[in-house]
């Protein structure tokens, strides 16, 4: 029989090796690069009648103040920026589009959000609740779900360190592409994060559901070899299931518009990392906390640093 348990510390440096550089990514300022949803401003899509480059649009704008703003274009060859709060129908709004109408042509406004600084704080307080309330939810269904099994909280208590780790992994990799592309954090990235939460949690409870039910099966039978067992019966579903949505997360990534597109890759990256860490992690997890292997841990190294 395969012996997955038996590699669990091999499951923990990996997860290690992959969360590490987003978190030393976080620590170097600005930490993720937030969107306007967050930082309030104005994201402002617009489409000219000739082709126009970045850098002239640019110029454009410093004309009015704007030396801080960003210009993208898109794929069907818009142009898209983000800048600080320009009100709908101000004055300010009117000479900039008079401007860029006389150097490009015809003038057509795809889209324009601006969202105010108050705003913009208040989104991202919420997002953490948010977040913060679907783990305190989670754990205490978990809680009461195996509340047959010895120790029922640890199960609850796995599953939200798992939906932890799979946070830790998109936050930093998004830190990481922030810095790198530009790629920018918004409201709709919390929509991804909560929709890996559930996803995650979907997984787990599968693995977790199987291990109580061979627990009651298996009497007396040492609980790493009813883990392993379980997560052997559970393997080929679970790889099988999160397969097919990471396939059609790729197509949306490669193939998708541009306003998705960053929305599926959190969604592609948090799906990978739930499958990795309800089977490799929250699983593994419950072994080393039965064996009170974490205990031992902390008692070689307590005396040691009284020797030192």
């Amino acid at each position: 029989m395969l012996n997955i348990v038996g590699k669990r510390y091999w499951y923990f440096l990996i997860s290690a090796l992959i969360i590490l550089p987003g978190l030393v990514s976080l620590f170097i300022p600005p930490g993720l690069k937030l969107a306007v949803d967050f930082t309030g401003g104005t994201l402002w899509e617009m489409k000219f009648a000739r082709p126009a480059t970045t850098q002239e649009v640019r110029l454009v704008l410093e004309k009015h103040g704007l030396n801080d703003a960003i210009v993208q274009t898109t794929g069907d060859g818009s142009i898209l920026v983000r800048s600080r709060e320009i009100k709908d129908g101000s004055d300010e709004k009117r000479a900039i589009v008079s401007d860029l109408t006389q150097q490009f042509g015809a003038y057509t406004e795809e889209s324009f959000q601006s969202v105010g600084p108050a705003v913009g704080t208040e989104v991202a307080q919420r997002a953490i609740v948010a977040v913060a309330m679907a783990s305190l939810g989670i754990m205490a269904y978990l809680w009461f779900a195996f509340r047959k099994v010895p120790s029922a909280w640890r199960y609850g208590v796995c599953a939200v360190v798992a939906l932890l780790h799979d946070a830790l992994v998109v936050v930093g990799v998004f830190s990481i592409l922030g810095k790198l592309f530009l790629m920018e954090v918004d409201a709709l990235f919390v929509t991804a994060v909560l929709t890996i939460i559930g996803f995650s949690v979907h997984d787990t409870i599968v693995v977790f559901d199987r291990i109580r039910e061979n627990i009651g099966r298996y009497p007396g039978e040492r609980f790493e070899l009813v883990v392993n067992h379980s997560l052997l019966q559970t393997l080929g579903r679970s790889l099988a299931t999160s397969l097919t949505v990471l396939l059609t997360l790729l197509a949306l990534v490669l193939l998708g518009g541009t306003t998705t597109r960053t929305f599926s890759l959190v969604l592609l990256i948090g799906i990978a990392s739930g499958t990795y860490s309800s089977i490799f992690n929250a699983s593994m997890l419950l072994v080393v906390w039965e064996n009170g292997e974490l205990g031992r841990l902390f008692r070689r190294l307590v005396p040691a640093k009284a020797t030192a």
